[in-house]
């Protein structure tokens, strides 16, 4: 705790001075264009990863980048992707999973989860991709936990599809839905390509590509 008091200090004598004009733009509003969905990992940090300032993005975190279907009775994550949508109006929306992830590790090894009933309960909103997942063939346990996170990144774009909000905006034109995976180790990040349904380099693939400016596609 230390340490982050530490940090706290030093960003108001060092940090906040640098961009003390970008704090008082967005002191009384926000616009972000952007929705990123991530796991709550210690080691995914959306905005340095993304490069992004204060106020780009609107991000909700939680084990697993899970989207829980619009039911009955929505929890955080749900008012918060209606609330970005509608209120806000982002224009895109990103799902990214990682690698390691240990969400994704107990779905896939069947860790038992017994004496943590609601990481348990939370998880089931993973089950689509668990099952596809398990009835594929892998290699090796690594092998089978890294396809998990990429089913799940695609079955919470699935799930994201539910919400009234998401569906009006995507029947409208004017809502793109973005699966990203994050390798810690590499920097790398692959996105989905939806008409293969497969990961490809962030730079290559297709929905992503035609995005990026010529600086971007440079190594």
């Amino acid at each position: 705790m230390q340490d982050i008091i530490a940090g706290i200090l030093k960003f108001q004598r060092e940090a906040y001075p640098r961009r003390a004009e970008l704090f008082r733009r967005l002191a009384g509003d926000q616009s972000p264009a952007t929705l990123f969905i991530a796991c709550s990992d210690s080691r995914v940090v959306p905005e340095l990863l993304t490069q992004r300032e204060p106020g780009d993005l609107f991000v909700i975190r939680n084990a697993g980048n899970i989207v829980p279907g619009y039911g009955q009775e929505p929890g955080g994550v749900s008012a918060s992707v209606e609330y970005a949508v509608t209120a806000l109006g982002v224009a895109d929306i990103v799902v990214c999973g990682h690698s390691d992830c240990g969400a994704m590790t107990a779905v896939a090894c069947g860790k038992d989860l017994s004496g943590m009933p609601a990481v348990a309960g939370w998880l089931r909103h993973a089950d689509c991709a668990k099952a596809i997942n398990n009835a594929g063939e892998h290699d090796n346990p690594a092998a089978k936990v890294d396809a998990m996170a990429r089913e799940n990144v695609i079955a919470q774009l699935a799930n994201l599809r539910t919400h009234p909000s998401v569906a009006l905006a995507l029947q409208q034109g004017r809502l793109r839905l973005h699966g990203w995976m994050y390798d810690i180790a590499s920097g790398d990040v692959l996105a989905l390509d939806p008409e293969q349904r497969r990961f490809l380099p962030l730079r290559d693939c297709p929905q992503t590509a035609t995005m990026l400016d010529g600086d971007c596609r440079q190594p």
